[in-house]
């Protein structure tokens, strides 16, 4: 099976393939192999999300300092409910349950602004007299 992505890797664990559990032992061998198939799946999705996620952050950084240098507050109220209401819509057209990926773009948006409170704060202590 080939990863998403160039970095990506199925197996996290060293003791045991990405689908090994003990909870199954006994059950039939189709049945399994097909739940590991599935699993394996499931592990290079979440392999690419952290790429992604990473990505987005590298991205948001970058915001951050832009925002930073020119004296901008690290929120953006305004953004931030046009992205959530985008993201709402974007996850009833994919089946997503829209609940669950407000909850996630609002934990990612306060871990975006948390970020952004630190680069000002430690942009100010580097500039002194910057806004």
């Amino acid at each position: 099976m080939s990863s998403p992505h160039p970095h990506a890797s199925t197996d996290v664990r060293a003791d045991r393939g990405p689908g090994a559990s003990s909870a199954h032992e006994g059950a039939d061998p189709q049945v399994l192999a097909e739940l590991q198939s599935i699993r394996g799946t499931i592990d290079n999705i979440d392999a690419a999300l952290v790429h992604l996620l990473a990505e987005r952050f590298k991205a948001t950084q970058r915001v951050g300092v832009l925002k930073a240098t020119h004296g901008l507050p690290a929120g953006d109220p305004d953004r931030e409910a046009a992205q959530i209401e985008r993201l709402r819509v974007l996850a009833a057209s994919a089946q997503l349950d829209p609940e669950f990926a407000e909850k996630f773009l609002n934990f990612i948006i306060s871990e975006v602004i948390r970020h952004h409170v630190a680069i000002s704060e430690d942009h100010r202590r580097q500039s002194p007299g910057a806004p």
